[in-house]
């Protein structure tokens, strides 16, 4: 399903020399020894999940879109990104869903939030509110608005089967307000981070209603655990390893996730919150950034090209299209591109991104990884999603950081609640 290209790295690695820390590292990860082991939930999910819930977000998925034009998803970071990514990079940027997903709870911006109020007035909207605790700021501001706008439209008692929350088992505002209002819950694992949770209701009912086959999706991912769950250095950790070359031999300071889908933008998003706070500790990690081409080698291509040698790039290729287009003739060809006639979008896509590769890796001097995946579809992304998860905590281990926690996020917020005059700041 996944394959590594490592031809344009410009390195050979020993892989063997790493065997034994790699074998360790996945008993660590198997038997929860580890660093922020309590957080671990997520490696074995895809198979343990609670049927029973699942069943309830198939059958809610389903009533969503039968009563609802529009669900909001209410959530910031890990509880809204990995929805978020694949519906995207499922369904598209124009999507022909029956009912339109947006997302609020991530920002809180005026001029954002006052368009998605407007947006909404007068539309028949349900909301998926996604919170661990139920006060994290943006999303808890977000509801707020949400829930008092969707009262004013169809009444407190209509609202009650229009929200849908997501959250902890036992405790916390949300869990309280959700018992008070009679909205229906959804369990966000205890034992699972935000950004490991898209394979938990945080991600499966937003998707589910976007129409993505969640069977499937869980299926990819399952079979995914079974693939990278080894002593061994499969292709996950082969990828793990790389980053870790690349950080601590060769000093680089930034991974470029790069892809020439427009739809994976939010899968880039994704990517880069599972490694940035996972890995980026005790002054340690590579800053993930991301870029998506053929667009953004008429901007950011120049610095990878010519400028300095401070990253590398990891290169998310799709290796059959589901949808193709022909170039077609043009008897006057004033644009010249005749000579293209009868070769399709995705021959033109591919040899971009061979010409790029080349000239990155072998006159620009910045080292690729190729991650090539089959096809894109629900099945294949939880794969990959798996994969990338797998590979993550490997990566944080091997810099020797807990992947779990994410004490750094905590410092903005006393900062900013102490500023808002927030009782106890």
């Amino acid at each position: 399903m996944i394959k590594l290209d490592l031809r344009y790295l410009g390195k050979e690695i020993d892989f063997a020399s790493y065997e034994k820390k790699v074998a360790e590292i996945n008993q660590a990860i198997d038997n929860k020894t580890g660093a922020g082991s309590d957080f671990l939930g997520w490696a074995n999910y895809p198979e343990t999940y609670d049927k029973e819930e699942f069943a309830r977000i198939q059958k809610d998925a389903e009533y969503i879109r039968e009563h609802f034009d529009t669900l909001v998803v209410c959530g910031i970071g890990g509880s809204y990104l990995g929805a978020r990514a694949a519906i995207e990079a499922i369904n598209g940027l124009y999507p022909d869903n029956k009912v339109e997903i947006i997302f609020m709870g991530q920002t809180v911006a005026p001029s954002y939030i006052s368009q998605v109020m407007k947006h909404l007035k007068g539309k028949k909207f349900a909301i998926n509110v996604i919170s661990k605790s139920g006060t994290t700021t943006e999303t808890a501001v977000g509801f707020r608005l949400l829930q008092q706008l969707l009262v004013s439209q169809i009444g407190e008692e209509a609202s009650k089967k229009a929200i849908y929350a997501t959250t902890d088992k036992e405790k916390g505002a949300l869990l309280e307000l959700s018992k008070k209002h009679g909205y229906t819950t959804y369990v966000l694992p205890g034992d699972v981070g935000g950004r490991y949770s898209v394979y938990t209701a945080v991600g499966l009912l937003p998707m589910a209603v976007a129409g993505i086959d969640i069977v499937s999706f869980m299926n990819g991912a399952k079979d995914a655990r079974k693939e990278y769950d080894t002593d061994t250095i499969n292709e996950a950790y082969k990828y793990a390893i790389v980053r870790h070359e690349m950080y601590a031999v060769e000093k680089k300071a930034a991974e470029m996730f790069v892809t020439y889908e427009p739809k994976f933008v939010q899968l880039g998003e994704w990517w880069k919150q599972l490694y940035g706070e996972s890995e980026g500790k005790d002054g340690t990690g590579l800053l993930p950034d991301s870029a998506t081409f053929t667009t953004d080698l008429h901007s950011l291509g120049q610095f990878v090209q010519e400028g300095s040698k401070v990253l590398f790039e990891s290169v998310l290729k799709i290796n059959k299209v589901a949808v193709d287009i022909d170039m077609p003739h043009d008897e006057e060809n004033l644009d010249g591109l005749n000579y293209l006639d009868g070769k399709t979008l995705s021959y033109i896509s591919e040899q971009a991104m061979e010409g790029t590769l080349k000239a990155h890796s072998e006159t620009g001097g910045v080292p690729n990884v190729v991650i090539a995946l089959d096809y894109m579809n629900a099945y294949s992304l939880g794969y990959l999603m798996y994969f990338y998860m797998r590979a993550c905590a490997m990566s944080c281990y091997l810099n020797g950081v807990n992947p779990f926690n994410q004490p750094g996020v905590e410092i903005y917020k006393k900062n900013m609640f102490h500023l808002l005059g927030k009782p106890g700041y």
